[in-house]
């Protein structure tokens, strides 16, 4: 899987958990994404969806995480 982006992880090693979160937003929201990593289909509206949702999820994660350090 071809990955053009510039953004850089801060936590390479979170790839695959971020692909994989990718794909089950994507199927709550009934967007079907191509397993071979092309988008060029996918309406913008629904790329938007996925990465909002995907920001979402991270900050829910992170929160659940904040609250039981503390």
């Amino acid at each position: 899987m071809s990955n053009r982006s510039s953004n850089n992880l801060v936590v390479p090693q979170a790839s695959g958990a971020l692909e994989q979160l990718k794909f089950e937003i994507a199927q709550e929201l009934g967007i079907n994404l191509s397993q071979d990593g092309y988008y060029g289909n996918l309406a913008t509206r629904d790329a938007g969806s996925i990465g909002g949702y995907i920001t979402k999820r991270l900050v829910q994660i992170a929160e659940q995480q904040l609250a039981g350090q503390y």
